[in-house]
């Protein structure tokens, strides 16, 4: 299956560039180009890509309003920030709008097209620079919120603040003399009692509600 992309980037020469060598990728086709988030919403209408990639500041509407945007007017377009910022605010907000991903532009050709394919299926990616941003900001909120705010047991909320914190289940599990298995049931009951589609989401739920 041959993945349709949009490139979306206030600089030409960038967006040319990354267009020119994602369209040489195996199972990846660029169908257009946009310079800023009103033409991306209007490309998008026109020629329904599977994934836009999106470029954050940007004139005339940036990369986080047209993700709002295109949520409700295209909800089957993945959206896969692609950016020179890892500031912490726009992470939490990209991913608060619907991204399904936020990445670095410092990356091969080749991994980019792997990344776009991986959105292409749904898959939430987070460059490891961008999460390390987004670990020092859930590090640095010191409200306390009660376990039954959550409708979370006193073990769930354990396991979510270590999820927020960057721990692996394995990792998690060895904190909490757990099984990886019991660790897994755990997530996948938080997430599925908080609405959340993964832990990305897990940990921006955990950063917005004090729990760290």
């Amino acid at each position: 299956m041959t993945v349709r992309v949009l490139v979306v980037d206030d600089q030409r020469l960038i967006r040319e560039s990354i267009a020119a060598v994602l369209d040489l990728q195996d199972g990846v086709s660029v169908v257009g180009t946009a310079g800023d988030g009103r033409a991306a919403v209007a490309a998008v209408l026109e020629s329904a890509p599977d994934v836009v990639l999106m470029d954050v500041r940007m004139p005339v509407m940036d990369g986080l309003e047209a993700l709002g945007v295109l949520r409700e007017c295209a909800p089957a377009c993945r959206v896969l920030v692609l950016s020179t910022f890892d500031d912490e605010e726009y992470v939490v907000r990209a991913l608060r709008e619907g991204a399904c991903g936020y990445l670095l532009k410092d990356r091969p050709a080749g991994e980019l097209a792997a990344a776009v394919r991986l959105a292409h299926q749904g898959v939430h990616q987070l460059d490891p620079a961008a999460s390390a941003r987004v670990a020092v900001a859930l590090g640095r909120v010191p409200v306390e919120v009660s376990v039954r705010e959550h409708d979370l047991t006193g073990r769930e909320v354990d396991v979510l603040r270590l999820v927020a914190r960057g721990s692996t289940n394995r990792e998690i599990a060895r904190h909490l003399n757990l099984s990886e298995g019991t660790v897994k049931n755990h997530i996948s009951r938080i997430l599925a009692r908080l609405g959340l589609r993964d832990r990305t989401q897990a940990a921006v739920y955990a950063r917005d509600h004090g729990l760290r």
